[in-house]
């Protein structure tokens, strides 16, 4: 036992103070457990440079248990010689993150309890029990007594995967709406955070704990709705299969009655010659899980309407990504406010979904609009209507063949720029559109496409099960090909392809939920196969227009602005600020619904229409127009176009008013990793900074002074040579040898910078160093032991900074 206060240290305060405490109060005895050192997040993933990082992850010391899969507080516990105060905020951060309703802050000697029940902070002498949290939480929540079965009911954890904290949250808050008698709950989860996860987790608790809405000692009926075959088809193939011959699909007529989980599509529920749902009585299910809610039955006009409607009684529970706004504003009414939401925002902040980096490329038809010379004639001959034509109107009402070419150039050398056989939509107008960019794309990829056929696909209605297999193999991250699919309304949405790396914007997406939607085809994390961030390439200024609204919840790691000529090429940048697009810019157009579902009708493109749909342009020039950085305004509310220079002097006058403040950090080595560490989490690459300024000699120190107080430049080397002078009386302090490592030190310092110092260790054992021999040989047979030899390169990296 550790005697001395003085030098325990936080892991001691736990091991022989308070772990000994929380099993006193009963934690630590099954089924009570005790979780230590548990994290709770990924930490997010920060790009840089085309380098990759994890942030900090979230961890607890400890979390408490009443069963295996339900938490009740959290503790935080700090060093003895600290006042328990010290983790309060911590702490109250964690329980408010994992959604608890209990949580302590504790030295070991002395314990702060927070209980948000009751809205009070206190020091207590003990821990709470199990039991003590328990009732406290039933009576506040005002939980009937049989809730206990259903709400501490554990996971099925037969995959292996334990659901994330959020996933947890959502399951319980659901379970708890319905023991309470809500009839219609809804939850908002951000695409890609596992919203079929928490489906099946929530039904495999109520169904085997046996709950339904009569009270009854039976499983429930439980019917997994969507508007696609693709929502129901794969979650009840893999995410549902522990449910064995439970389930069951209901299509083509037939109703079996015998099974509990049930899994339908509206068009099977609700046919043009049979209203397929009324063969089931009204009262026979108790819980419907609608996916994608904001689509479909829960829209005040949608004739899917009637299926809800026939099953009122049934608990009906809404999942969506999309936040509330006017497009979504049915779902809202319909369902209530949501009882646990889980942003885009939150997914990227805690490491669950990929950042991703965003390019606005323009062509000068969009920056400036297109008309028609007089008399212009289409494609078919017929003349083209004399008018301004812009962004809104490509593919919809003009088809400028130029601009569909300059497109696909400038994707094709973007990917050969950076991975070919990176998975990559291209969203487009309408299935023609996707054809031609097919076509384009093909063409431009001919070196590939002779050894990978379907190296570039469409995968629309018209495909039917053609597409399904494109679509199989692209999800498939062990299949290299298809790498690039073109789509337009088809793959929004319900589409689970964790390897897409760019996501492409062909067309304007008015509306932000199915912004949302499409952002989330990207935003799967697959880390072990390299997937770590994705990139959306933007051609029409949608995303430019949604991640300016304040609305919007998740900010770019970066925005790119690049112009780019007839061909395709990149042009010179620009540095103005972009303006949001009117509402009459972000119209968003109506698409048959036939178009959306497999199977629809197919739109030839080698015959005039038989109505004049679009006019066809073959000929003229388009060139593509900037390579600029989008930073939030200090509101957060508008994006304004800045050169990646002055993003990054502006980031450092806010973390360093003066330069003085910034030259304190960064001459001290340990200080300097805080500077480095606070510049990387903000997007600021040196390597990729020197190159946009063109000062690859400045050291990295003078490169931001310029940047943030036009402070004068010098090079490394002059650094350098000015630090030779200053340490005259460091280097007459050591032998020859010690001189000539000092030397070379600085020789290091004007080849490769200050950061190397770093890890000095690795570069002991590296020429001209290990000669010397090993870095401890270095450091005791020349300095006279490691701590001397610290502090002598301690003093040389202050001397360069003076």
């Amino acid at each position: 036992m550790t005697t001395t206060t003085q030098i325990m240290t936080e892991a001691d305060t736990c091991r022989e103070l308070v772990t000994p405490k929380l099993v006193n109060a009963g934690w630590g005895c099954a089924p009570h457990v005790i979780g230590e050192q548990r994290t709770f997040t990924n930490g997010r993933i920060i790009v840089t440079g085309g380098r990759v990082r994890r942030g900090k992850q979230k961890r607890a010391d400890y979390v408490l248990y009443y069963r295996r899969d339900y938490p009740l507080a959290v503790v935080e516990a700090k060093e003895l010689r600290l006042p328990a105060e010290t983790g309060v905020q911590q702490v109250k951060d964690y329980a408010e993150i994992l959604g608890l309703k209990f949580a302590y802050a504790t030295n070991g000697h002395r314990i702060i309890e927070i209980d948000y029940t009751t809205g009070t902070e206190r020091e207590v002498d003990r821990f709470a029990t199990p039991a003590e949290l328990w009732q406290r939480l039933i009576a506040a929540t005002a939980l009937p007594d049989p809730a206990t079965p259903h709400l501490l009911e554990s996971f099925n954890l037969i995959s292996g995967k334990v659901p994330r904290y959020y996933q947890q949250i959502a399951i319980n808050r659901v379970i708890e709406a319905i023991l309470l008698g809500q009839k219609r709950v809804l939850v908002t989860l951000a695409t890609g955070t596992g919203k079929t996860c928490v489906a099946f987790q929530l039904c495999w608790k109520l169904w085997n704990s046996r709950w339904n809405r009569t009270g009854e000692y039976r499983r429930p009926k439980i019917l997994f709705l969507a508007d696609r075959n693709i929502l129901v088809d794969d979650p009840m193939a893999k995410m549902f299969a522990p449910f064995g011959d439970a389930r069951h699909k209901i299509a083509g007529g037939d109703v079996s009655q015998s099974r509990d989980m049930y899994f339908g599509i509206y068009q099977a529920l609700f046919t043009a010659n049979e209203e397929v749902f009324r063969q089931y009585r009204p009262d026979f299910f108790d819980l419907i899980i609608i996916d994608e809610c904001h689509r479909g039955s829960s829209r005040n006009d949608s004739n899917w309407r009637e299926v809800l409607d026939y099953f009122s009684p049934a608990v009906q529970f809404g999942m969506t990504a999309t936040p509330l706004r006017e497009e979504s504003r049915d779902s809202y009414e319909y369902f209530g406010n949501p009882v646990y939401t889980y942003s885009l925002r939150q997914g990227i902040e805690d490491g669950f979904l990929a950042p991703y980096r965003v390019h606005r490329v323009i062509t000068t038809v969009d920056a400036a609009g297109w008309r028609p010379s007089k008399d212009e004639l289409d494609r078919f001959g017929r003349p083209v209507p004399d008018d301004e034509y812009q962004t809104k109107d490509f593919e919809r009402v003009i088809v400028l063949r130029a601009r569909t070419k300059a497109i696909a150039k400038h994707l094709a050398d973007f990917l050969k720029g950076t991975d070919r056989f990176a998975k990559t939509i291209v969203f487009c107008v309408d299935q023609e559109h996707a054809a031609e960019m097919r076509q384009e794309l093909v063409n431009l990829s001919s070196d590939l496409v002779k050894q990978y056929p379907d190296y570039v696909c469409r995968v629309t209605a018209d495909e039917g099960t053609i597409g399904l297999t494109h679509l199989a193999y692209f999800q498939n991250v062990d299949k290299p090909t298809p790498v690039i699919l073109t789509t337009s309304q088809l793959l929004t949405t319900g589409v689970d392809a964790e390897m897409v790396k760019n996501v492409v914007l062909a067309r304007v997406v008015g509306s932000r939920s199915e912004f949302k939607q499409i952002i989330g085809r990207g935003t799967r994390l697959r880390v072990d196969y390299g997937k770590e961030y994705f990139n959306i390439i933007d051609f029409t200024g949608t995303a430019t227009r949604h991640f300016a609204d304040p609305d919007f919840d998740g900010e770019p790691a970066r925005i790119e602005e690049v112009t780019i000529d007839e061909l395709g090429d990149q042009i010179s940048a620009t540095s103005t600020e972009l303006e949001t697009p009117s509402e009459e810019q972000a119209v968003e157009y109506e698409v048959p619904e036939e178009q959306i579902g497999l199977g629809g009708a197919g739109i030839s493109i080698n015959e005039p229409p038989l109505e004049p749909r679009k006019f066809y342009i073959d000929g003229g020039d388009v060139e593509v127009i900037g390579h600029l950085v989008y930073d939030l305004d200090t509101d957060g509310k508008k994006l304004q176009v800045v050169k990646y220079t002055e993003y990054s002097g502006r980031t450092v006058r806010t973390l360093y008013p003066t330069r003085d403040a910034l030259q304190s950090a960064w001459a001290n080595s340990n200080t300097r990793a805080e500077v480095l560490r606070e510049l990387t989490e903000r997007g600021i690459s040196f390597e990729e900074l020197a190159a946009s300024a063109d000062q690859s000699d400045a050291d990295p120190f003078d490169l931001l002074c310029h940047l943030a107080w036009n402070a004068p430049l010098l090079t490394r080397r002059q650094r350098a040579e000015q630090a030779r002078k200053a340490a005259q009386d460091l280097f007459g302090q050591y032998g020859d040898a010690a001189r000539e490592i000092l030397a070379l030190l600085l020789d290091k310092y004007i080849e490769r910078g200050i950061i190397q110092f770093n890890a000095l260790s690795e570069l002991m054992k590296v020429q001209p160093f290990d000669r010397f021999g090993s870095p401890t040989e270095i450091a005791t047979r020349h300095f006279g032991g490691i701590k001397p030899f610290k502090e002598a390169v301690s003093r040389l990296q202050t001397a360069l900074y003076q």
